[in-house]
């Protein structure tokens, strides 16, 4: 599996830790002359080596063969403790057990004996973190532990420490490893491992770095995936950095008071996808060193730079005041601060540019002409590389199809000798039985829908021209009940359009009475719906739909005339009688009558509404509906509901 090189590369000796001689020589005195304290701190900024020295001060004071104070990484002990087999060394996170019931817990397995080595090492990482009552319980323990017991305390942030804990420890500060050491580290690194690091590409790493060796292998690491050809172009493109041609094109054209040509330079940092947080920092130290140039003499000391870089630098701080400068320092710094609480880091920038190129500050030194700007072309080094492998992998690949047709030809022609003899006799008797088939019935659909398609399109093409609510001729249709299919296909049209009234309207039974629909059924919901006006508009137009007339719905009340198939029977002859008399009416009334024909079964006839049916009794009691009193209505449930009069009669109302 792989292993980050940061990992890889960690020192296991104290004389592979990089800028810190000062710490590793007094610590290997200290174990070479058995004179270690109990209490160690370590205190520096990030990357710079104190948990590596915690451990190799861990394997030292433990390990059967100890060298010069180095720990031998070849005896049972050392191999343990690196592999973490060996639990005499605990390395903590006070960031995550900063509690009073962690460090109580140290405190009680510190009086045990170490298992494997001579010591239980305690190495607390970020000490710092530790809340104020678990540093109130380290005090005893830190100031007098077992004999068999090591603490090596390392933070960050030494500021935050209780005096009472500093005055216990022997203090190391590990101080920012500088960018030489760092880039000799990476060299040695980069030969190791088989990589091509080029000198300018790791002094940059290292000025990235920031003294912290850790970072600077983790941007190795990065640029590894890029390349294995290290170059400083490479580390750029990695990194989201502006190259240097860059940073001085864009700072003479600052100095230059050229916002034009600045702004196209963020313009192509910023499609570079250069981030603008790092420009902004690149800048600052660019402007830095051009400060330190214009302050002092020799400034070599105080670059890190080569000796080109340095060149330019000493001519631009000789063209441009040093006003000028710091007044760019301030502007850039307060942008700094700026980026994190904007919403456009761009923008920030460039409102920094143009103030810089707006100021009143005069730029050009006295008798001083200003530096002409070098405007760098793009360089895209390590993109050349990637088609190199993409041509080679397809060339093989043309050869070989080549091979492959010849053999599918020679199949080919042999093929056809033996399909020529089973051919000639199927397809004679296949294609006959299917083709006489298809044809008598194509020619039986067309007939039967010809009639029935024609009758009903007719009809409502006129009437869907008339506005709504307006009622047709009562003509088509004679006064009495409804058929069974005519009322079945007016209940469908409802519900398709009015899915409240589904399953109310089944039981119910319809007539017709000029141009109302009165509506008799003993469904509560029915009897509630019905008289609302969304329900019956919907009613009213399904009516239009399945009669071809406007029928005004209601329900059927005590004073209509319930024996409706007298009235059938006698409105049904007038109506054959006055035939002869109207010539162009006598096609309309012909198709009607016969599906009137199955109205003359009296079905409500001998089925009378029973007297005993208290609910019924009510609903043919109540008054009847009408459109002026609407608002007035009482609904019938609660109605019958408030009649009730004791424990008898609700029961008898529930067996009903």
């Amino acid at each position: 599996m792989y292993q980050a090189l940061y990992r890889k590369w960690r020192p296991q000796v104290f004389a592979d830790v990089v800028g810190q001689e000062h710490i590793t020589t007094t610590l290997m005195n200290e174990l070479e002359s058995g004179r270690h304290s109990h209490a160690y701190l370590f205190t520096g900024s990030r990357g710079t080596g104190k948990t590596t020295c915690a451990k190799i001060f861990a394997k030292a004071v433990n390990c059967e063969h100890p060298v010069n104070g180095d720990p031998c990484n070849e005896c049972e002990t050392c191999k343990g403790i690196d592999s973490g087999a060996i639990m005499d060394v605990i390395e903590i996170d006070a960031a995550s057990n900063n509690g009073v019931d962690n460090i109580r817990d140290i405190r009680d397995e510190a009086n045990f004996t170490p298992v494997n080595g001579k010591y239980r090492v305690y190495i607390i990482d970020e000490v710092h973190m530790l809340s104020s009552g678990a540093f109130n319980a380290l005090l005893k323990t830190l100031e007098e532990p077992p004999a068999h017991v090591k603490f090596i305390l390392a933070t960050t942030e030494v500021h935050k420490l209780p005096a009472t804990i500093l005055s216990r420890c022997q203090r190391f500060d590990f101080k920012r490893i500088t960018p030489e050491d760092i880039a000799k580290r990476l060299g040695f690194v980069a030969e190791q491992e088989g990589l091509t690091l080029e000198a300018d590409a790791a002094m940059l790493i290292a000025r990235l770095a920031d003294g912290a060796l850790r970072d600077a292998l983790s941007i190795l690491d990065q640029c590894i995936g890029h390349s294995r050809h290290i170059t400083l172009d490479v580390v750029n493109a990695t990194v989201g950095l502006a190259g240097k041609a860059h940073l001085f094109a864009l700072a003479t054209s600052i100095l230059n008071k050229d916002g034009a040509l600045a702004l196209e330079q963020i313009n192509i940092l910023h499609n570079s996808s250069c981030d603008m947080e790092r420009l902004c920092n690149e800048l600052t130290n660019h402007f830095r060193n051009l400060m330190v140039c214009k302050a002092v003499k020799s400034a070599k000391d105080l670059v890190v730079c080569s000796d080109e870089e340095l060149a330019e630098y000493q001519a631009l701080a000789a063209a441009y005041s040093m006003d000028f400068i710091l007044e760019a320092l301030d502007v850039l710094g307060s942008t700094l601060s700026n980026l994190h609480r904007g919403n456009n880091r761009r923008i920030e920038m460039e409102m920094a540019i143009i103030r810089l190129c707006n100021s009143e500050t005069e730029s050009l030194a006295k008798g001083a002409a200003p530096v002409e700007v070098k405007v760098p072309a793009p360089t895209p080094a390590p993109v050349v590389e990637k088609p190199a492998p993409v041509i080679v992998e397809p060339a093989p690949a043309v050869e070989e199809p080549a091979p492959i047709p010849e053999p599918v030809i020679e199949e080919i022609t042999e093929e056809p000798e033996f399909e020529e003899i089973p051919f000639p006799d199927e397809p004679t008797t296949i294609p006959a039985e299917p083709i006489v088939e298809p044809e008598p019935i194509i020619e039986e659909i067309p007939k039967e829908p010809a009639p029935i398609v024609a009758e009903p399109i007719v009809d409502p093409e006129p009437v869907s021209e008339e506005p709504d609510f307006l009622p047709v001729s009562d003509d088509a249709l004679a006064d009495g009940e409804i058929p069974t299919n005519l009322w079945n296909a007016i209940i469908r049209e409802t519900v398709s359009t009015d899915k409240t009234l589904i399953g109310t309207m089944n039981s119910a039974k319809a007539y017709k009475k000029g141009d109302t629909l009165l509506v008799d059924t003993d469904n509560m919901l029915l009897r509630r719906f019905l008289p609302m006006d969304s329900h019956k508009e919907t009613i009213y137009n399904a009516t239009f739909t399945v009669l071809g007339q406007y029928l005004k719905p209601r329900l059927l009340t005590e004073d209509d005339d319930l024996n409706f198939g007298q009235v059938i029977e006698e409105t049904v002859p007038s109506i054959k009688e006055s035939e002869p008399v109207i010539e162009e009416p006598a096609p309309i009334v012909e198709e009607p009558t016969p599906i009137a024909e199955p109205e003359q079964v009296e079905e409500p006839v001998p089925a009378p509404v029973p007297e005993s049916d208290p609910i019924e009794d009510f609903v043919m009691s109540r008054p009847s509906f009408d459109d002026e009193d609407r608002e007035t209505e009482i609904d019938p449930l609660d109605a019958f509901l408030d009649q009730i009069e004791g424990q008898t009669d609700f029961s008898l109302f529930i067996e009903d």
